[in-house]
Parts: C-alpha cells; sequence; structure tokens
C-alpha cells in the first residue's frame, strides 16, 4: 500500500533546522532575542503593531480573555464548529458560553447568528469569538459592528488563518475589527512551532497586559511600580533585581527554540499560502464530478482563504453508508482523514452545564463534514489519489 497521506502536516527545510541550530548553538534558549525577532517578523506579515507570542493557541486564547478581565456573570459567544479550546478559555477565567449555530454550507457562525446569540444571552454577553473556520471568515468588519452596537469585545479565533485576507485585502490578525486576534502553530497548521501561539492586537495596553501575563503577572516596568521605595536604590534609580506582582500570571512563555523555528517558517509563508490555494483550487476541480454527493464547503464572500483544511460535505445516506465506513475504506486505500469538529455543545462537560443547544446549522454540517489532506509537499498526484479513493467509495 502506498504511504499515508495525513489529513496535515508540517514541511520542514534545511533553513528551519539550521535556524533552530542556531539557537541551540546560542546564549539564549528562552526569553531571548528569537522570541522578540519572531514577533516583530509575525506583526510584518499579518500587519499588526503588537505581536506577544506564547506557548500555545489555548494559551493565546486564555491570556486573550484575562486581556479583556472576563469572569463570573459574563457571557462569551462560541461558534459550535470549533475546537473546544475556543470555550474552554472562557471557563478558566469563570465565564459562561453561550454558543453560536454555524451556516451547515460553510461552518462559519454569521453576523445573523452571533446576533442571535446575543439575544440568547440576556444582557450577560462580553465577548465574540468567531472562529475562521477552516481558513475562512465571516464578515469581520459587521462582526465588529454588531459587537460595537452590544458593547462586546470581539477576538478572532484566527488559528485556522494564517494567511487569508478578506475585505480589501486585510490580512487575517491585523485586528482591524477585533480587539485580538489568536494564532496556533501547531504542526498542522500553515507554519509550524513545534507548539506555539500568538496574540495580535493594536492596542499597546493590551499588548502589555498580555506580556505580563504570560509570564507570571510579573511586573518589570518602572512607571507601573506601586511600592517606589521598595523599588529605588539609594542612589535613586531603580533597584536591579526589583519587580511587582499584581495580578496572578501564567508561564505561558515561547522558546527562544520554538521562535527560531517560527521564524523561518515565516519566510515561508507566501510560498505555504499560494501553494494551499493552488491545491484547493485542484480539489475543488477535481471532485466536482462527484456532486452532488460529494461537495466543497461553500465559497464565503469576501474573503480570500489560504485554507488551513479541505473539508468537504459528503451525503452518507446517499451512498449507503456511515462516516466511520468512509474513513475506514479511504484509509485502506492510504488516505487519511479527520472530523473538524463534534460541535463543543453536545461534549459531556458543557451538556452537564448548559443542557441541549438547539443549533441545527451545526448538527447538519457535523453531519456531514469529512477533512481531506491537504498540506505544502503534496503533490498533484496527490491529490488525485484522494480523489480517486474518494470515487471508489463513492460507486460502493
Amino acid at each position: 500500500m502506498p504511504a499515508m497521506l495525513p489529513y496535515g502536516r508540517q514541511y520542514i527545510d534545511d533553513a528551519d533546522v539550521a535556524a533552530v541550530a542556531d539557537v541551540l548553538r546560542g546564549d539564549w534558549l528562552t526569553t531571548g532575542p528569537a522570541v522578540e525577532a519572531f514577533e516583530a517578523a509575525f506583526a510584518r506579515a499579518v500587519d499588526a503593531p503588537h505581536v506577544v507570542a506564547c506557548n500555545s493557541g489555548t494559551a493565546a486564547l486564555h491570556l486573550a480573555m484575562l486581556a479583556l478581565g472576563l469572569g463570573p456573570g459574563d457571557v462569551a459567544l462560541v461558534p459550535a464548529i470549533t475546537f473546544m479550546a475556543t470555550a474552554n478559555a472562557a471557563r478558566y477565567v469563570g465565564a459562561d458560553v453561550a454558543f453560536v449555530d454555524v451556516d451547515p454550507q460553510t461552518g462559519l457562525a454569521t453576523p445573523a447568528h452571533f446576533a442571535d446569540a446575543i439575544a440568547r444571552a440576556g444582557g450577560r454577553a462580553r465577548a465574540m469569538l468567531p472562529v475562521h473556520y477552516a481558513g475562512r471568515c465571516a464578515g469581520p468588519a459587521e462582526l465588529a459592528d454588531l459587537a460595537a452596537r452590544h458593547g462586546l469585545s470581539v477576538v478572532e479565533d484566527a488559528c485556522h488563518a494564517l494567511g487569508s485576507f478578506y475585505g480589501d485585502g486585510i490580512p487575517v490578525g491585523a485586528a482591524r475589527h477585533a480587539a485580538m486576534c489568536t494564532f496556533s502553530f501547531h504542526p498542522v497548521k500553515t507554519i509550524a512551532m513545534g507548539e506555539g501561539g500568538a496574540v495580535t492586537t493594536r492596542d499597546p495596553a493590551l499588548a502589555e497586559k498580555l506580556r505580563r501575563l504570560r509570564s507570571h503577572g510579573i511586573e518589570r516596568r518602572p512607571e507601573a511600580f506601586f511600592d517606589t521605595a521598595a523599588a529605588t536604590a539609594a542612589d535613586g534609580g531603580v533597584n536591579p533585581w526589583y519587580h511587582e506582582l499584581h495580578e496572578p500570571g501564567f508561564n505561558y512563555r515561547a522558546s527562544d527554540i520554538n521562535c527560531a523555528l517560527g521564524r523561518s517558517q515565516l519566510a515561508k509563508l507566501p510560498a505555504f499560502a499560494a501553494e494551499r490555494r493552488r491545491l484547493a483550487a485542484l480539489y475543488d476541480r477535481s471532485i466536482a464530478s462527484l456532486a452532488p454527493v460529494v461537495r466543497p464547503l461553500a465559497p464565503v464572500a469576501g474573503c480570500d482563504p489560504a485554507l488551513h483544511l479541505y473539508v468537504v460535505r459528503i451525503d452518507f445516506a446517499a451512498l449507503g453508508t456511515d462516516r466511520a465506513a468512509v474513513m475506514r475504506a479511504l484509509a485502506a486505500n492510504g488516505v487519511g482523514t479527520q472530523v473538524h469538529y463534534i460541535p463543543v455543545d453536545r461534549q459531556p462537560y458543557y451538556r452537564r452545564l448548559y443542557g441541549a443547544t438547539p443549533l441545527p446549522g451545526a448538527a447538519v454540517f457535523y453531519d456531514s463534514c469529512l477533512s481531506l489532506p491537504l498540506y505544502y509537499g503534496m503533490t498533484d498526484a496527490d491529490v488525485g489519489r484522494v480523489v480517486d479513493a474518494l470515487r471508489t467509495v463513492a460507486r460502493g
């Protein structure tokens, strides 16, 4: 059998290896110059003035919730189709979650879906967390307008969408229509750091709070010290060892090792994104003959995505089988697949907490979705293998 094509994987070249080796031979393994260099490069890549690197996309989401000051009594609005970390981040700070339905053709929560969730939240909503599922985004400007009308903050979960654009060429991550945007650099994402994440913002006060919270909450800026007497040396200068804890934070720092890899990967982002677009277009053309049983996700107006996932919707009933059988049949032909995602509101923790939430769009989407292999390094022949395997399964 030919080698298995996974649904996603990293691409590492000699430049990446050399970048990491340089750090290993140097003086700093963490909290050193490679972190700042990565943050500066990422800021240029997404046109954001402030970038705070951290050790995962989950940490990025948690830091964003902390920076907003969410807590008990508040509600965060989270699409049901997402990785559970999006919702969990709100629970980490004691806030409640109201799940938002999605368009069954795209898996995205639209402004209309968020408006419905705001009404259901009964005045307790404080934050909206739109998820740029698979790399697409649905109306960031319209979501920002909706949030402003209701006094809510927007935190974009952009973990899938590095390299995507919306509107008039606005990079996802520029935070033009959000207080903050969060990213993940897990190996299956568009660039890899091993593990890593980042938060972008245009607000310098939020950026400073994010930096403090990612490193235990320690404050080292003299202008922010509370106990100036303890901070001041006999000569009037600042005691060189002095620091203060104004609120507890976390050890969410990213290492120089990870950031060196991330910066090297960023240099390849234009090529990575272009190839993902090309492969997605090839998939679109190749599976057209399988319609209506197998269909790509519907396009989203105003969005130019660099897809993290290539997701199709399959009419399993028309095939006379179920998704598990299809996945096993594809795996037998060397094609790895995955389901993104089980609606988070169905997880036992959230069902015990909130009961059943009627989200018909998410239900329809979940029942039909399947992620096919998509990653830099795939060939046209690999796409052909995937589509041929799908065609074989569809014909029974």
